[in-house]
């Protein structure tokens, strides 16, 4: 069984930051791309960022450059580093990822986090 457990969100002020944390748990063969998007209340899931398992990456051009995604393949995290934070940033955020599971090392698998609440308030 392949988990992605996020872990970091919260209520802050704006003009702070927060750093999200994803993790990877399981039988895991290996991991491939890892992203994070986002759902406000009323809104459809948007995508942020996404970075190869080489540390490619590419972002939302909504961003203009406040979030930063990496990742620790040993540890099969990735983590997004949110500054500048505005109450439009408030969302739920979900990490995603191509694993291959060990169970079925023959392809990849698309997997969403739980999601992690983020409030800014002005």
């Amino acid at each position: 069984q392949v988990q992605l457990v996020e872990s970091g969100g919260g209520l802050v002020q704006a003009g702070e930051s927060l750093r999200l944390s994803c993790a990877a748990s399981g039988s895991i063969f290996s991991v491939n791309n890892m992203a994070w998007y986002r759902q406000a209340p009323g809104k459809q899931r948007e995508f942020l960022a996404r970075i190869t398992s080489a540390g490619n990456t590419n972002y939302a051009d909504l961003l203009k450059g406040r979030f930063t995604i990496s990742r620790d393949n040993a540890k099969n995290t990735v983590y997004l580093q949110m500054n500048s934070l505005n109450p439009e940033d408030t969302a739920v955020y979900y990490c995603n990822a191509d694993i291959r599971p060990r169970t079925l090392p023959t392809r990849y698998n698309n997997y969403w986090g739980q999601g992690t609440q983020v409030t800014v308030s002005s």
